[in-house]
């Protein structure tokens, strides 16, 4: 910057501080922004972390549910399945062997899905017609099982295991080893909905019950995969059965080659 004879040195200080204030006034300018973008940038790997880190124990926390039910089915009912079998062996020996058959086909079948928090209710379905099998070998005649399933909702999505410990709840606190008495289940289409019915004529609910492993698990899982998009009730009095009812989002399963 050239200077002229006439310039005082006042002129140049003033020149010179104004000079300086601009370049501070950029230069804070530029740094606050830098600030701002690296807080907004770690916010957003934080937030990120802690949503991935959540949906990771959510799903774990559904997977070990998935397996504390299977884990739950397998010690009680092989007990006293397999006593049955053994107490048929000496008076019905073709009875034990249809048991014998409906019970590989029972574990074969668990062990498939192994992971999968969905499945076709067709899937479903035939997995609880293996179970409903041997409960009827169990108890003949004293049982009765009615399945109502609407025909275009074989293929929905629908909770990987989650039929079998509703039935199984009827049986356990509706029957008990008596084993008599009529179960009802309900499958059918409510607009965007599927809606799943079970319910029995058994001894109903008592003063002070509380839910048991399978329903409380079941009743955790639809929260965790569907959020408020379902609902799920037990109703009961004593002396006139219990009715089970959830609702869910209806989506069809679409198969993949692997399938």
């Amino acid at each position: 910057m050239a200077l002229s004879p006439t310039t005082s040195v006042s002129d140049i200080v003033d020149t010179f501080g104004r000079f300086l204030l601009t370049w501070t006034v950029l230069d804070a300018s530029v740094f606050c922004t830098l600030v701002a973008v690296h807080h907004a940038v770690v916010y957003y790997q934080v937030s990120r972390d802690r949503a991935i880190r959540a949906s990771q124990l959510e799903t774990r926390l559904a997977q070990s549910q998935l397996q504390m039910l299977r884990m739950q089915l397998q010690p009680h009912f092989l007990f006293n399945t397999l006593h049955s079998i053994s107490a048929l062996m000496h008076k019905d020996v073709r009875r034990a062997d249809s048991m014998i058959v409906s019970l590989s086909d029972l574990l074969r079948m668990s062990l498939q899905n192994i992971g999968a928090q969905e499945v076709a209710l067709q899937s479903e379905l035939e997995f609880l017609q293996r179970y409903l099998e041997i409960m009827t070998l169990r108890f003949g005649d004293r049982l009765a099982v009615v399945m109502d399933i609407e025909e275009d909702v074989r293929d929905a999505r629908v909770p990987n295991l989650f039929l079998q410990p509703l039935v199984e709840n009827s049986f356990r606190h509706g029957f008990g080893d008596v084993g008599a008495g009529s179960i009802r289940i309900s499958v059918r289409r409510e607009g965007e909905m599927l809606r799943c019915d079970v319910s029995d004529d058994g001894r109903g609910l008592r003063n002070g019950h509380k839910e048991g492993v399978g329903l409380t698990s079941t009743r955790q899982r639809l929260e965790h995969l569907y959020g408020d998009r379902q609902s799920f009730t037990l109703q009961g009095a004593p002396g006139k059965g219990v009715r089970v009812s959830m609702a869910i989002p209806f989506h069809p399963y679409e198969r993949t080659a692997a399938d």
